[in-house]
């Protein structure tokens, strides 16, 4: 048994048999409705019936037939039922449109004499125009004897949309043609309510000049069937009539032909006049004059609004007027694309249209989901407005027009322009279909098996698919299809042709002109168009298999960086990793069937300086980028491991520093990528905590390697190291707080072997210190680690190592306040490890005295702070954005916490930390801060210490304040979240955020 006569059940009569081959899904329902006077002598008919089977749905055609021949007078059915016997024209466009839509079928049971209309656009080579329509609203305004206007527009307007259904449904007409006559009726229809609102309100007729502009997809004359009509209004005094005057009727005008179109009273709404698209949007004036239109886009539009007015057409009212408004606005609509900002502004258009979607709806968007309609036109639109400047005939406003003349012209590939073309053309029959069926303006894919069905026998001749077996599966099928090609499409229809341009590719590719490819270089924010176009033709040009996958990958990977602060930098660098690895097998098979390794290496080289330099010391790394656990920090024992066995196969001790040096680059770069990629978490302080605890784990292990390859080295120069050393962490080490560009301060302590001497002891920690010093700092392609000592007693007077009785000494007779305060951030790292517990033994009675902090100490320590914010600030730097000692910075915070400490460290073992943020939420915790005051606090430090680490990032060397660069700027703020274009807010954020740090720091701190 067939599909459907397994849908219909089984226990079925030979006539239900009958009717649901012919697709019937109710059989019982449509023979007891066969059986109705009305249709009486139609029932066995069986071009009827095979007409009723050709339709959408033949239960729903059925049951609007009968309900039409119902409400249709004795004379008026007989009419319909014999044209219905005799003319297979009519027969089809009518039960075509019952099949398809209850609500027009609604409208003929309201309205049965409407049919009419259906045989009036009988002939098939007839296109209605705007005048066509104009003239059938007229008409039945002029036969109205109700007295009432309103109703008889909104009916006339579903008449005339009958008969453009009528046409669509039976393939009369295609797709372009039936939303040309639908923008042509929306018109008509405008213009007729605006000559009512002039009837009802003649002295505001009389003094104005009122055009309006049809924007959307009604200025494009692609409407669909609902659809909010989107319009500006433009007006002009009449002579003599003030301008105000004049703008407050044409106001009025504009208000009551927006009631005539959208009142829900009557015969209801024909849909709603959206004026949203006006400047300044629903905040600004409803009506405006030229001039202050013209003042309005000068000075303070947007790109988007710009690429809004690429569709205005002058659609009712003045028709003069309208001209010359588009005329005067054409100028500033071509040259968008040349404005500072209008990358930023498309990216951000992109980002809206995507967050806008709720994420219920996501998979059933046909216009806002991936894929879907608007990817099409941000496409088509965003490609006229960068080659429109120059070449005038792609300013259409009909995206179909509009793509096909950008094909013509070179700008997309021939086969590209048809492939989109036919799925464009598909999403929107299928868009057009949904919402035939109730007049409801919606674009999300039914749910329901009957509406699914329907859709898929009203679009069968679009589907590739056989739709007889399963035609549900065939819709989804052919949609998916769709959707793909279209998304396929999208991400490369912007940056394809411009490898065309400089390589050579199969006819039907496009092959933009030189300047055509630097202008649209321009429009995605190259600074250097001539040289990208170097690259691209280096990359991708000649007949290689290593040319022919790049031609693959740049399509999507010059997307990803069109989206990043740098474009040109990302280009550069992804050309220079090429050129090292591209005879490599694997590097270009990574790429090319891992996306996610593809897309991650974009962002990697064009997210800054640092993460790109370090790939390039060694670009076998983008293979950590393939390994779904390469990007995740390996962790002290394993960095240490992997370095103390690199050391042990070098044949000196440079050779082997720099073997553990080359561990370091490798693991700060996984380290540095997994940053700029977000894998360190969401949470702000957590990303940075994170970051922080594995740059430190690394210098550990990046010590004690170097450290034990030095004394190996001295050892096989002079015999057993007289000695044993260990390596303290200071400052930011010690605390686990490092930076990317953050030296490692440390402290060197030894302790002589018994029977050494000490000065024998003393020289040999010296010089393998030195060592340790110098090869880690020396020039090499690997990146340097400065080991700073100057936190050491006496600084750079004093000896760079010390004996643990030396130290002792140097402590209980000469030391000062602030080197207390330095030891609070002191915690051994490397060499010997019972040393640097005995270290920490020696220093924790002067960093948590039990007597708290003597007054003349507290002074000391505030006098030093003061002198340190008045005299080391950097000549012209900012003191409001400086991170470091700026005001609300990082010193404020952690000198706030370091007192906090040294008063009460002794007694609260909370405080007893070297991590500035776990001290300080000790400290609340204790009550010494207030919670608020702590949040504030820890706001700031998390905040200057991301800037800090982003500056390294973006820009490949360490730095305190904001980047001078505009492009490095913007790089940092993308790494700190904020969306292109949001530099300014990001400085704004900081400058907020530490002035209420420093406003706690001088109530804590200075008292």
């Amino acid at each position: 048994m067939a599909v459907e006569e397994q849908r219909a059940g089984s226990r079925v009569s030979r006539p239900e048999i009958r009717l649901v081959r012919r697709g019937f899904t109710d059989p019982a329902r449509a023979l007891r409705l066969l059986a109705e006077p009305a249709l009486d002598g139609l029932a066995t008919d069986p071009l009827l019936l095979d007409a009723l089977a050709a339709t959408a749905d033949p239960d729903l055609a059925l049951l609007g037939l009968s309900r039409l021949l119902e409400a249709a007078g004795p004379a008026d059915r007989q009419t319909l039922r014999d044209t219905l016997t005799t003319s297979k024209p009519l027969r089809d466009r009518l039960l075509g449109v019952l099949g398809a839509s209850t609500a027009l079928a609604d409208h003929l049971a309201r309205h049965p004499h409407d049919w009419h209309v259906l045989v009036t656009f009988e002939l098939r080579d007839m296109h209605p125009g705007p005048e066509d329509f104009r003239r059938a609203l007229a008409e039945a305004l002029a036969a109205d004897t109700a007295g009432r206007p309103a109703d008889a527009l909104r009916v006339a307007y579903r008449r005339c949309l009958l008969a453009i259904a009528a046409r669509d449904l039976t393939g009369t007409t295609d797709l372009a043609q039936t939303a040309a006559e639908l923008a042509d009726l929306a018109g008509a229809t405008l213009q007729t309510a605006l000559d009512l609102a002039a009837a009802e309100d003649p002295d505001a007729a009389a003094a104005c000049r009122l055009a309006v502009i049809g924007m959307g997809k009604c200025g494009g004359r692609e409407l669909n069937y609902v659809s909010d009509v989107d319009v500006i209004y433009v007006a002009e005094p009449r002579e003599g009539v003030d301008e105000q005057e004049a703008v407050q009727a044409a106001t009025r005008l504009a208000a009551a032909l927006t009631r005539l179109c959208a009142d829900t009273t009557g015969e209801g709404t024909i849909w709603p006049v959206d004026a949203n698209l006006r400047p300044e949007g629903r905040n600004g004036p409803l009506v405006r004059t030229l001039a202050s239109h013209l003042a309005y886009y000068q000075r303070w539009a947007k790109t988007w609004e710009f690429q809004a007015l690429l569709k205005a057409r002058p659609v009712a009212g003045d028709q003069e007027l309208g001209e010359a408004y588009t005329a005067a606005l054409a100028p500033m609509v071509w040259q968008a694309a040349a404005r500072e900002n209008f990358v930023a502004d498309v990216q951000q258009m992109r980002r809206r249209v995507i967050d806008s979607i709720p994420v219920t709806e996501l998979d059933r968007q046909l216009k806002l989901g991936p894929g879907g309609l608007r990817d099409v036109e941000f496409s088509v639109q965003l490609l006229q407005l960068v080659h429109g400047r120059t070449d005038e005939a792609l300013r259409s406003g009909n995206t179909l027009e509009a793509l096909a003349a950008l094909s013509r012209g070179g700008y997309v590939g021939r086969a590209d322009a048809a492939s989109l073309d036919t799925a464009y053309r598909f999403l929107r029959s299928l868009e057009h279909r949904i919402q035939l069926h109730r007049l409801r303006r919606t674009h999300l894919m039914p749910t329901g098996e009957e509406d699914l069905r329907r859709l898929a026998r009203s679009l069968a001749p679009l589907i590739n698919d056989d739709t007889r077996a399963d035609p549900v599966a065939a819709l989804q099928r052919e949609w998916k299809r769709h959707a793909v090609e279209v998304r396929r499409l999208h991400e490369k229809l912007f940056y394809r042709p411009l490898l065309d341009a400089v390589a050579e590719l199969p006819p039907g590719a496009a092959g933009l002109r030189p300047e055509a490819a630097r202008a649209r270089l321009e429009a995605l924010g190259y600074a250097d168009p001539a040289a990208a176009l170097r690259h691209l033709s280096a990359l991708a040009s000649g007949v290689s298999r290593k040319a022919a996958i790049q031609r693959t990958l740049l399509p999507v990977l010059l997307g990803w960086f069109a989206d990043s602060a740098d474009p040109d930098a990302g280009l550069l660098n992804f050309r220079q990793v090429s050129d090292a690895l591209g005879r490599t097998p694997w590097y270009l098979r990574l790429l090319r069937d891992e996306s996610a390794a593809a897309e991650q290496l974009a962002r990697v080289l064009s997210a800054g300086r640092l993460a790109p330099d370090l790939l390039l010391r060694a670009p076998e790394a983008v293979a950590l980028l393939g390994d779904p656990r390469g990007l995740v920090p390996r962790g002290r024992a394993a960095v240490e491991r992997e370095g103390l066995a690199a050391a042990g196969r070098a044949d000196s001790t440079a050779a082997a520093v720099a073997a553990v040096r080359a561990v370091r680059r490798r693991e700060l770069f996984r380290t540095a990528a997994a940053d700029v990629l977000g894998r360190f978490g969401e949470d702000p302080a957590q990303a940075l905590d994170t970051a922080a605890e594995a740059l430190t784990a690394l210098n550990a292990a990046t010590l004690q390697g170097a450290l034990r390859a030095c004394v190996a080295g001295w050892e096989a120069r002079n015999g057993a190291l007289p000695t044993r050393i260990a390596v303290i962490a200071m400052g930011r080490f010690g605390g686990h707080e490092l930076g990317y560009g953050s030296d490692a301060d440390v402290l060197f302590v030894h302790e002589p072997l018994l029977g050494s001497l000490e000065e024998d002891a003393a020289r040999a920690a010296q010089a393998v210190c030195l060592e340790l010093r110098a090869l880690l700092a020396a020039p090499s392609t690997e990146p340097p680690l400065e080991v700073d000592a100057d936190l050491r007693p006496e600084g750079r007077n004093g000896p760079l190592v010390r004996s643990l009785a030396s130290y002792a000494a140097y402590y209980r007779r000469w030391s000062h306040a602030w080197e207390s305060q330095a030891l609070l951030r002191a915690e051994p790292v490397a060499g010997d490890p019972e040393l640097g517990e005995r270290f920490r033994q020696l220093i924790d009675p002067l960093r948590y005295p039990g007597t708290g902090v003597p007054e003349r100490d507290l002074l000391e320590i505030r006098r030093i702070k003061a002198r340190i914010e008045a005299e080391r600030l950097p000549r012209g730097a900012d003191p409001t954005t400086h991170t470091k000692i700026g005001r609300g910075g990082l010193a404020d915070v952690e000198w706030t916490v370091q007192l906090l400490q040294l008063q009460h460290g002794h007694g609260l073992p909370g405080l007893r930390t070297t991590r500035t943020r776990a001290a300080l939420a000790a400290a609340a915790g204790a009550g010494l801060v207030g919670a608020e005051d702590a949040e504030v606090l820890d706001a700031a430090w998390v905040l200057a210490s991301r800037v800090r680490s982003a500056v390294m990032l973006v820009r490949g060397r360490p730095g305190d304040s904001f980047p001078a660069d505009a492009r490095e700027l913007a790089g940092v703020a993308r790494y700190l979240g904020y969306g292109a274009g949001h530099s300014g807010e990001l400085v704004d954020d900081y400058r907020r955020t530490t002035r209420r740090a420093r406003s706690v720091v001088e109530r804590l701190f200075y008292g």
